[in-house]
């Protein structure tokens, strides 16, 4: 059976971490969350005082980071840093407030999208993030997009947050996922959108198991 490489973009909220990380489970392909990749380095922008505005800091900083993904026995995927596990650091809304800009910075992304097209190289993949059907993966056999409600997604977001013990209010979570939105779908380089030949999901009323199914469905007629 072919091997291939399936892209899931959106906006932030609507499940593609939660939905990539289990159709990677049950095809036995390897996952990547792109979107935890630029978190990291945003963290360690924030923790080293790293100015996004100085080139010559920027490439010096990149060269000194290296993010990895490592799986658990229970298949978990969390994101290292340089070795430690930042998994919880990242998802907390001092990175989450500052992510897109960073992500913006072309040395950032062109450092990024190396890493993750050497992940994919032998295929067996699945990517998530906002340009992996435009710009890493152009030629992946599966493209996804996901939206939903802003509300919903928020909820979400706060129910996560709430898992890791911190308490954030409702209309702060939709303000920073409505300058998210905005950063992401308007920024120059490698901008949020759906690519031409990608199937769009409204998760807003369905099921992370729905959208699991629905995503092993189109790519099992790939394969």
């Amino acid at each position: 059976m072919q091997r291939i490489i399936i892209a899931i973009d959106g906006f932030s909220g609507c499940g593609k971490s939660t939905t990539a990380r289990q159709v990677a489970q049950i095809l036995n392909y390897r996952y990547i969350d792109t979107g935890a990749m630029y978190r990291a380095v945003t963290l360690y922008f924030l923790d080293n005082n790293v100015d996004p505005a100085d080139s010559v800091e920027v490439d010096n900083a990149l060269e000194k980071m290296e993010v990895t993904f490592h799986t658990d026995e229970n298949g978990i995927s969390s994101a290292f840093l340089n070795g430690q596990n930042v998994e919880d650091q990242i998802r907390s809304m001092r990175v989450a407030g500052q992510v897109s800009r960073i992500s913006a910075i072309p040395a950032v992304r062109k450092a990024m999208v190396r890493q993750q097209h050497l992940m994919g190289s032998k295929r067996g993949l699945v990517m998530d993030g906002r340009d992996i059907g435009t710009v890493v993966f152009p030629d992946a056999e599966l493209k996804i997009f996901l939206t939903a409600d802003i509300k919903i997604r928020a909820e979400r977001r706060q129910h996560e947050l709430r898992e890791k013990g911190i308490v954030v209010e409702l209309d702060e979570i939709i303000q920073n996922l409505e300058e998210r939105d905005f950063a992401d779908s308007t920024r120059t380089e490698s901008p949020l959108k759906k690519a031409q030949d990608a199937i769009t999901i409204d998760t807003s009323g369905i099921r992370i198991s729905d959208q699991v199914n629905q995503v092993i469905g189109l790519a099992r007629q790939r394969m």
